[in-house]
């Protein structure tokens, strides 16, 4: 895998954990369980990360 490649699988993680990150703490800040936050800032990582793979983005 090349630098370049690299860096922008980083940035993907970084970008759709900030934003996920942001949905679940207004969440949790609401009542939902801090567990389901991170699942759910996990899968929006997962699907980045497949996204990316694919291609689509």
């Amino acid at each position: 895998m090349n630098n370049k490649n690299q860096q922008n699988q980083l940035d993907a993680v970084l970008m759709s954990t900030v934003g996920a990150g942001i949905v679940t703490s207004f969440a949790v800040g609401q009542g939902q369980s801090p567990l389901v936050a991170l699942s759910i800032t996990g899968v929006a990582v997962g699907f980045t990360l497949l996204c990316r793979k694919l291609g689509v983005i």
